[in-house]
């Protein structure tokens, strides 16, 4: 399984995130802001607060994804496609 190589948390509630074989992929966790667990990450500064546990993804609050429920709900995107 391809792990996550990096992550990075971005103003809108999206993940862009890079795995091992730098297949890089965008995940937007608005929905899930809805859910009690991830309540505390609508405020911005917390959701930026991520961590990569490589087939994970976590808060400091303790909310957390899993590697399949990023790449099942992601679009893979290039890199000159993103706006710097």
């Amino acid at each position: 399984m391809n792990m996550i190589k990096s992550i990075q948390a971005e103003p809108d509630w999206k993940i862009i995130y890079t795995l091992e074989n730098d297949e890089m992929r965008l995940f937007d966790a608005k929905p899930y802001l809805k859910d009690e667990a991830f309540e505390e990450l609508n405020n911005i500064e917390e959701f930026k607060k991520i961590h990569n546990g490589r087939y994970f993804i976590e808060w400091e609050s303790g909310a957390d994804l899993s590697l399949d429920t990023l790449n099942a709900h992601s679009v893979i995107v290039k890199k000159e496609l993103l706006v710097a």
